[in-house]
């Protein structure tokens, strides 16, 4: 993803800064992440679907 994209992004809901979060074994795709919302938006095709409906929550630590 290109950093001044995530640079200029923000949570559509809060308006806080993301955080990218590549995929891995538990996540299939690449993410955005809002920590103050506990949702991260998936990144498809290089393209973030910053909708709240197609979030996944943010489970906390136990």
């Amino acid at each position: 993803m290109d950093a001044r994209l995530l640079d200029i992004l923000v949570c559509p809901l809060c308006k806080s800064n993301l955080e990218y979060g590549k995929a891995d074994e538990k996540n299939s795709v690449p993410e955005l992440i809002c920590k103050p919302c506990r949702l991260a938006f998936p990144v498809r095709d290089d393209i973030p679907i910053m909708l709240e409906d197609e979030a996944r929550r943010i489970e906390d630590p136990a």
